[in-house]
């Protein structure tokens, strides 16, 4: 099975393939459709297709743009830095711009590099009280591994996310994206491991405290 970056590679060179073989292409309207445009339909779908086996179920309407970049980039380049081009083609295929959020959370632009941080590169305090689901699932990863499990559902109730079957759905797509000996795998899975303690613990909560439960 073709996966990661030659997926994309496959599916894109496949479309211009049979789009090369006219000498023009027109949409319903008439409108000649040009290879830029091309490109940016073929990655729409790639990437929404791409996301759909990745999670193997039906919540990508759940999904930020984001947190589909943050899956995306770990199924292509796991934890590789890339050349700042291939990065944003990825980022504009899931809906962002890649110029507008480098260095402020988990992306990080180095010269002609991006790098995608994981949590064991990441600070608590750096990440916040930010509701984005990797922010989140960062946060609960990092208090995993500094033994502070208490903490976990209270970061889990107060993100909205609480008990929601997508946040442990992303947790273990990712972590199935990365190498065994991955230090963010490790982490994941260890969290991963505390999700039937936290979702029974977070429908133990009073009503009032609960959130999208």
């Amino acid at each position: 099975m073709i996966s990661g970056a030659d997926f994309f590679v496959s599916a894109i060179g496949s479309a211009i393939e049979v789009f090369g073989r006219y000498h023009k292409v027109m949409d319903q309207e008439g409108n000649v459709i040009r290879a830029d445009k091309l490109l940016d339909f073929v990655r729409d779908v790639v990437v929404d297709y791409a996301i759909r086996q990745i999670l193997h179920n039906g919540i990508v309407g759940e999904l930020s743009p984001l947190t589909k970049f943050y899956i995306l980039f770990r199924w292509t380049y796991q934890e590789k830095k890339v050349h700042f081009d291939d990065a944003r083609k990825l980022a504009q295929s899931t809906g962002i711009d890649l110029t507008e959020e480098w260095n402020r959370g988990f992306i990080r632009k180095e010269k002609e590099s991006i790098k995608v941080l994981g949590p064991q590169e990441r600070k608590i305090e750096e990440i916040g009280d930010s509701k984005e689901l990797i922010d989140v699932l960062h946060k609960a990863a990092i208090l995993w591994k500094s033994g502070r499990r208490g903490e976990i559902k209270e970061v889990l109730s107060e993100s909205d996310w609480g008990a929601k079957d997508a946040f442990f759905r992303v947790a273990q797509a990712i972590a199935g994206t990365l190498d065994l000996e991955s230090t963010e795998r490790k982490w994941l899975e260890g969290l991963l491991s505390e999700r039937e303690r936290l979702i029974t613990e977070l429908r133990k909560m009073p009503k009032q405290m609960r959130l999208n439960l």
